[in-house]
């Protein structure tokens, strides 16, 4: 079956950086377009980017020029390198993959930026 796991969250000041990971499995990971999500605390869930199978990508405007989604099609992972991190980027952020015309979320992992 399809699976997702997100990993590289955690605590970091502002202005830091961290480097999410979501590995898949369960599918043509090749073929598919890849998309990170973020909700956060009392909010709903935010689109922040989208790579495509051909490896073109597209940001949410509060992100650009901070945030690089890329893929890894050997290692069925995407990536999301997030840098100049602010307050207002803690959330909860979710990978997501569109396969055979469905939808799958992965678990979540918690970005925190805080002093």
């Amino acid at each position: 079956q399809v699976q997702l796991v997100e990993s590289g969250g955690g605590l970091v000041q502002p202005g830091g950086s961290l480097r999410l990971s979501c590995a898949a499995s369960g599918f043509t990971f090749s073929t598919a377009a890849m998309y990170w999500f973020r909700q956060a605390p009392g909010k709903g869930r935010e689109w922040v980017a989208t790579i495509s199978n051909g490896g073109s990508t597209n940001y949410v405007e509060v992100v650009k020029g901070r945030f690089t989604l890329s893929r890894d099609n050997a290692k069925s992972t995407t990536y999301l390198q997030m840098t100049g991190l602010k307050p207002e980027d803690t959330a909860v952020y979710y990978c997501r993959a569109y396969y055979g015309l469905q939808y799958y979320w992965g678990q979540g992992t918690q970005v925190t930026v805080s002093s």
